[in-house]
């Protein structure tokens, strides 16, 4: 690292906090370096009441861009030039490009799950999904499926602040995409859910139950809702197969696990930054089994 930094380098970061566990700066590094690109990236923790500061510093050190992560998405917002349409509709952002002093926000979650699920032989256009959850990561898949040619979303949340802000996502994406059919649904009301499940193409998981330590849970119980011909994706990465995978899988399900999300939001920020493709298989070789 320290024989190619040079009066030249670029920088770019990440902002949030806390970021020390990030596995951005081991993956852009090694990106950099395996393309000979002159930019070294660093984590910088970083909270709410720190952004105008972050902000002004990406501006006077003339930094590329950053990488956004909790608790700074939505607020960043306010001090972008301009937004991706994604971004737009969701209210967040956690990818920053700076172009000469312009600031472009971008959210590449939605964008790194739907290729995950490309990755695997599962194109979304003009298919019906379930999506569980209304937190942030599920909200940027639900508005990537619109903007990509889902048919129909239903969405899943209990009754908390995320259902409310899953209303206003909704009506957002109506507003923006109208061809798609979009609904919300209390996920407390188990019969509702299996009936949407049973007419969708595309089951996701976008909560963080079955995560580690939790691997037994699942919100699917009556595991009668899974058919043949029905993908159940979950963004859940620690396990590597949830319990709502495997309960799909033991009746022939195609599932796709969440650890690609990762890989591929970040490779699509890659690109954003350097107008190049990420070295993916090498990167998912390193720091993604």
């Amino acid at each position: 690292m320290e024989k190619r930094i040079s009066g030249k380098t670029g920088l770019l970061g990440l902002i949030g906090t806390p970021v020390d566990h990030s596995k951005s700066p081991v993956m852009y590094n090694y990106s950099f370096e395996k393309l000979d690109l002159d930019y070294a990236y660093l984590a910088f923790d970083i909270t709410v009441e720190k952004v105008p500061d972050a902000i002004a510093a990406m501006k006077t050190f003339k930094m590329r861009g950053a990488n956004v992560t909790m608790p700074c998405k939505s607020e960043v917002v306010k001090y972008m030039d301009e937004l991706s349409p994604a971004a737009r509709i969701i209210g967040a952002v956690n990818t920053i490009v700076n172009d000469n002093g312009k600031l472009t926000g971008h959210i590449t979650d939605g964008v790194g799950f739907i290729r995950n699920l490309k990755e695997h032989g599962v194109e979304v256009k003009d298919k019906k999904v379930t999506i569980m959850g209304a937190g942030g990561a599920a909200t940027a898949i639900q508005v990537q499926f619109a903007l990509d040619g889902a048919r129909e979303i239903s969405i899943f949340n209990i009754k908390d602040a995320f259902y409310e802000k899953a209303e206003k996502t909704v009506e957002n994406i109506k507003k923006e995409v109208p061809e798609c059919v979009v609904s919300l649904y209390d996920l407390n009301d188990t019969e509702r859910l299996n009936a949407e499940i049973a007419s969708s193409d595309i089951l996701v998981n976008g909560t963080l139950v079955g995560m580690h330590p939790n691997e037994e849970q699942t919100i699917i119980k009556d595991t009668s809702v899974f058919k043949k011909d029905l993908v159940v994706a979950d963004v859940v990465y620690n396990p590597k197969k949830t319990k709502l995978m495997e309960d799909a899988e033991a009746v022939g399900c195609k599932t796709v696990g969440g650890l690609g999300m990762l890989l591929w939001q970040g490779a699509e920020a890659f690109k954003l930054y350097t107008e190049l493709e990420m070295p993916v298989e090498e990167v998912q070789e390193l720091y993604f089994k």
